[in-house]
């Protein structure tokens, strides 16, 4: 009996184009990614960075705490003796949550003093300052020769605007500080207190907001030149028509029918925070939280930062060599306009062309 083992069923088949190959049915395991996947989430968790911008008394504290269930952000309560900021300052808390093991480390920057005063000449421009100064300290520290392993993300990746509930339209400062902040962050306005407006009122507040928006070409998030599939153009085709949400925030309890639910309680009874026939919090925490949240922090990297970059890498033309990192020459407010979503993949395109030739 010799060593030799037997030809295997396949090898003895007859090589022709009509043959089919042989193939294994077992699983190989890439299923497996999406576990392993999940593991490193677990242990790393996310970073998301929100900014809340609007006049005092529309509820900002109230409704981040509201959005994350949590004392987020400590609201104080009027007092003569504290004087209103006479400039805007911007003030950001960080917090860990932690939900079902998954960490997320939250921070959220407010805007005190924003549109309080009686000249809001250029109040947006240490927003624009402050969102531009993160884009920045990522930026060096990717240049770095010797960088870190995980950079740190301070970048704003959304600003949840607050509308007064005027029920006419929007302002002119509602419109100068869309028209400039949509260039360089998402931005995702919202009706604050909307409990103040009736139903009717706040369909066509919403119908003359929108019109303005298209007006003065001001594109909030979602961005339609941002939908990747058929799937994501009608997710956020239903997403533009309701904005902007009509809000109301609330950190309290109350009983209603037997059941435990965050309101505000008046003399006509209980506002329902997460009852959709009484306000769309429940739109605005969806859109931010478990829908589109990771898809937040995709477009602050590969649009608003991306055309940061090039413009910041264009400014210089010989970048100094040293020994840790690369200097970039100090750029002017005026050249840090953003170029708009469609300029890098432009650029690219054009780059690719002249490569070819």
């Amino acid at each position: 009996m010799d060593g030799r083992r037997p030809p295997s069923p396949c090898s003895s088949r007859p090589s022709s184009p009509r043959t089919p190959p042989c193939e294994m049915f077992a699983p190989v395991g890439i299923e497996a990614v999406l576990d392993q996947l999940r593991i490193k989430a677990m242990k790393t968790g996310f970073e998301f960075n929100i900014m809340v911008v609007g006049q005092s008394g529309l509820g900002k504290s109230t409704m981040v705490n509201t959005l994350f269930k949590s004392k987020v952000w400590q609201s104080t309560v009027p007092n003569l003796d504290v004087p209103m900021p006479q400039t805007l300052e911007l003030h950001s808390v960080t917090h860990v949550i932690e939900e079902k093991g998954l960490k997320l480390k939250l921070t959220v920057t407010d805007t005190p003093g924003f549109g309080d005063q009686i000249n809001n000449d250029k109040c947006w421009d240490p927003i624009l300052s402050y969102i531009n100064q993160q884009y920045e300290q990522y930026l060096q520290e990717e240049l770095l020769i010797t960088r870190q392993r995980h950079i740190p993300d301070t970048r704003v990746h959304c600003c949840v605007y607050f509308v007064p509930p005027t029920g006419h339209c929007l302002r002119p400062l509602d419109i100068e500080f869309l028209r400039r902040l949509c260039r360089t962050v998402n931005v995702v306005p919202v009706i604050a207190r909307a409990d103040s407006l009736t139903i009717e009122e706040r369909d066509a507040f919403r119908s003359r907001i929108q019109q303005n928006l298209k007006t003065h070409c001001i594109d909030v998030y979602p961005q339609k030149c941002f939908d990747e599939d058929v799937n994501d153009r009608l997710l956020n085709s239903k997403i533009r028509e309701q904005i902007p949400f009509a809000v109301v925030g609330a950190d309290r309890e109350h009983i209603v029918n037997g059941r435990c639910v965050l309101g505000r309680k008046t003399k006509w009874g209980i506002i329902e925070v997460e009852n959709m026939a009484h306000c769309e919090f429940l739109l605005l925490r969806d859109l931010l939280i478990r829908s589109h949240l990771q898809d937040l922090k995709d477009i602050t990297h590969n649009v608003h930062y991306e055309n940061y970059r090039v413009i910041r890498l264009n400014e210089s033309h010989l970048l100094p060599q040293g020994p840790g990192w690369v200097n970039l020459a100090p750029a002017s407010p005026g050249q840090l306009m953003a170029p708009g979503p469609g300029k890098v993949r432009k650029q690219a395109n054009k780059e690719s062309k002249d490569d070819e030739c």
